[in-house]
């Protein structure tokens, strides 16, 4: 099996995670609980795409809005369509990420670190503008730490008992109306 295919046989794990991580955040307002960690907000913002079908049939179909407005990615759930990519807003302590996350690879496009006083800071200081760089690495680091602490969460849950639970309760979230 080519990585193509191996790729293609296992997105369908991704586009799982994203859903569960969707219903995770409304579940409680926007706070998931990463067990010995403690609370991490995820909020699912303005911009979904979701996909359907294969070959000539496929269709993505891209849903905008507030989230309020988001429905319109719930409908396109209870009819079939896979969540391919969502942004999201992050935040774990006194820090905000907003970042897109494609399911399927596990990419992560147009992220947006925190805002740091460091960030403002015009200087001509070679030793500062790579305190600067090394900061925003760390940060992009965080983010990525804690979206794979989520994915784990996730793992630990969908391979043991507990999944059946909590795949009858994200069917029921989805099928909410």
């Amino acid at each position: 099996m080519d990585l193509v295919d191996l790729i293609t046989e296992k997105k369908f794990l991704g586009q799982e995670f994203l859903t569960w991580l969707w219903f995770k955040s409304e579940e409680r307002g926007g706070m998931v609980e990463l067990p010995g960690k403690g609370d991490v907000v995820v909020v699912f913002e303005k911009h979904m795409l979701l996909e359907f079908g294969e070959g000539e049939a496929f269709e993505k179909i891209v849903c905008q809005g507030m989230q309020i407005e988001l429905n319109e990615a719930r409908t396109g759930l209870r009819m079939g369509k896979k969540l391919e990519q969502a942004r999201i807003h992050l935040a774990q302590g006194d820090y905000e990420w907003h970042l897109t996350l494609k399911a399927s690879l596990f990419e992560f496009r147009s992220v947006k670190p925190p805002k740091t006083l460091s960030a403002g800071e015009e200087n001509d200081d070679p030793e500062a503008a790579e305190g600067r760089i090394l900061e925003r690495i760390g940060l992009l680091e965080t983010a990525t730490r804690i979206i794979d602490e989520l994915f784990r969460f996730f793992l630990q849950i969908r391979i043991s008992p507990a999944w059946s639970a909590e795949a009858a309760r994200l069917k029921e979230w989805i099928q909410e109306k």
